[in-house]
């Protein structure tokens, strides 16, 4: 009998990249472009209690100098985040840290946008398993413009762990990033700011540098939502998605999540600080399950005036906790308490 005839199909598929898949100067550019409509917004404020004036009305937005109502700051940076992951984060163990994140065009409906990535640093762990990539990101809208710039590092598993570990590049990140280096976005102004409509009579001036804020407000946090986020998000890294990729059968809720639930819940409190300019320091500092209830509370780290009319700049530190009245961030140690969600440092606009 004549022996079965088999055609072998190449290999289409892709498992993603490992650690020892990266090298210095790489430069990614990243799969699928996408244009964001006015039902990206609706789809946003659905999912979290988003309710800031400047990304809620085109009329309120028009009031303060600018075209219409942008694309909520940190949609935008989940647009461009999730871009990269089938090529930075798919087999990554933990989402380590951001910096010098820098919010330099609004997005508006209608854009298109895309994502690009340079390799700027790595280290191999010393059990040789794993290693940490650090890469600038870029956001590009329909015109070329960068519309967001930022860094983050990430720990990924190797696959072949008889790869030569490389040479180590740890770049040099500045801290926080300085009132100069924020981009107001063109035409802003604030001198006509309607108090009463944005919710509530607190501007820049009323904040002290120390001043603590606690948000009061929780929200319990639900597969289905940030099932429906993943994939808004185009988010493809395993651990959020797929309930068998970790031992214990939970799915880990998406890092962005969590900051914009916690963004949100700042708007009690916090609901003049408008426009997200910079991201200068962010941590995930223990890991959020379906279930939990996140809670907010925000430190003003800094105060500084720009050139904008009307406009003042304020750093804020944003915690956001699964455990009421947690004001404490660290242990003696140094440590991120166990009910800390997330640490981040960012500037905002608000009116002066």
């Amino acid at each position: 009998m004549k022996a079965p005839q088999f055609h072998v199909v190449p290999i289409k598929t892709t498992a993603g990249r490992f650690f020892e898949d990266y090298s210095i100067g790489q430069v990614i550019d990243h799969a699928v472009p996408r244009t964001v409509s006015g039902g990206e917004r609706a789809l946003y404020h659905a999912l979290y209690p988003a309710r800031h004036a400047l990304y809620s009305s085109d009329e309120f937005a028009r009031s303060c100098g600018l075209p219409q109502s942008p694309l909520d700051d940190l949609a935008a940076f989940h647009i461009v985040f999730g871009k990269t992951v089938p090529d930075v984060s798919l087999n990554a163990i933990a989402n380590l840290g951001y910096a010098q994140g820098r919010w330099l065009r609004p997005v508006y409906a209608g854009d298109t946008i895309r994502s690009s990535s340079e390799v700027i640093g790595l280290k191999q762990n010393s059990n040789g398993q794993s290693g940490v990539v650090y890469v600038r990101t870029r956001g590009l809208n329909q015109r070329g413009e960068v519309v967001l710039d930022y860094v983050r590092w990430v720990m990924v598993r190797k696959n072949n762990t008889d790869a030569p570990a490389p040479e180590t590049v740890v770049p040099q990140l500045a801290p926080v990033l300085t009132p100069d280096q924020l981009v107001v976005p063109e035409g802003l102004d604030l001198t006509n700011y309607d108090f009463t409509l944005s919710g509530e009579p607190h501007r820049w001036s009323d904040y002290e540098i120390g001043e603590t804020i606690d948000h009061v407000d929780g929200v319990t946090i639900e597969e289905a939502e940030h099932m429906i986020a993943t994939r808004l998000w185009q988010n493809t890294a395993k651990v959020h998605f797929d309930a068998t990729n970790r031992a214990d059968g939970r799915r880990l809720i998406y890092g962005g999540h969590v900051i914009s639930m916690a963004r949100a819940l700042s708007f009690n409190g916090l609901a003049n600080a408008q426009m997200i300019v910079g991201l200068n320091a962010g941590a995930h500092a223990n890991p959020c399950f379906s279930g939990d209830t996140i809670r907010a509370w925000s430190e003003v780290l800094d105060k500084a005036e720009t050139s904008a009319p009307g406009v003042g700049a304020i750093r804020l530190r944003l915690v956001a906790t699964n455990a009421a009245g947690a004001f404490r961030l660290k242990s003696d140690d140094g440590k991120y308490q166990p009910h800390v969600l997330l640490d981040l440092d960012y500037w905002a606009l608000m009116p002066m």
